[in-house]
């Protein structure tokens, strides 16, 4: 089934209007300038908002008509969300978290399974690293088993290992799950790697040309960055100067060519 949607919606600066849709199986990511109307659209979606012209439906399920006056409700549209902050209740164990969203506990213990995170079931979120947590979102939302699932910027405040392992586990769930998915990022890598299509919102309109603008910008600073410090890394903070009175910034003495390794091309 192919989620397709149409928004308009005043907003104080300017008006969303956008046109898009993303069949089962695939992954959409939405991109573009913070404040552009992202999360907006995704909490329409949700349920959360609502459009002030437009139409949402999945399949054949309307959820949301304004002309005719469709409208279900957002615990009936059966929709997975995980925003940026984890939405673990920090009073229980991950088990009982994820297994709150389902009453089959049998699929909640597999979701935990397939994240590599079942030896958590017992931990509370508090005691848990940033990408066990949003690990555990992502079961929460899944165990629901949704028609659609929703990510608003779930990686930003991970690192950049976790957020790479957690590309590859959400890769994993758009071929097993077969649904719609909804990536809102602002990270480019991330939407170009994850997006079987991309979509760009610049102040509430598609913008089809943001995206090559902005990796035009991307291209100009790796060029300054390697012209700079391709030959002799930055300066780097240390932990104490020599006397252990106050850090110092010391650089790494350059290795002369003849000790430096062979490269595959020489």
């Amino acid at each position: 089934m192919t989620l397709a949607v149409r928004l308009k919606k005043k907003l104080p600066h300017f008006t969303l209007d956008v046109e898009f849709s993303c069949p089962a199986g695939k992954l959409l990511a939405v991109t573009g300038p913070s404040g552009s109307g992202k999360t907006t659209v995704l909490r329409m979606l949700a349920g959360l908002d609502d459009p002030d012209a437009g139409r949402i439906a999945l399949g054949d399920e309307v959820w949301r008509d304004t002309a005719s006056g469709a409208r279900v409700c957002a615990r009936r549209r059966g929709v997975g969300l995980v925003f940026q902050e984890y939405s673990l209740f920090p009073h229980m164990t991950l088990a009982q978290n994820v297994a709150y969203a389902t009453t089959d506990t049998a699929f909640a213990a597999h979701l935990l399974e397939l994240f590599g995170i079942a030896h958590l079931a017992a931990s509370r979120p508090g005691t848990m690293s940033g990408g066990e947590r949003q690990r555990g979102a992502l079961c929460q939302a899944l165990a629901r088993r949704p028609k659609a699932l929703l990510l608003d910027e779930p990686f930003s405040a991970l690192d950049a290992a976790t957020r790479a392992s957690l590309r590859g586990e959400l890769l994993a769930v758009r071929e097993r799950f077969a649904i719609p998915i909804v990536h809102v990022t602002h990270d480019l890598a991330e939407a170009a790697l994850l997006g079987d299509a991309v979509v760009t919102i610049n102040r509430g309109r598609i913008d089809r040309d943001w995206f090559g603008r902005q990796l035009a910008l991307y291209r100009e600073e790796r060029a300054a960055l390697l012209a700079r410090f391709d030959d002799a890394p930055p300066a780097i903070l240390a932990a104490a100067s020599d006397d252990g009175r106050r850090p110092v910034l010391r650089s790494p003495k350059p290795v002369p060519k003849e000790e430096r390794p062979c490269d595959a091309s020489s």
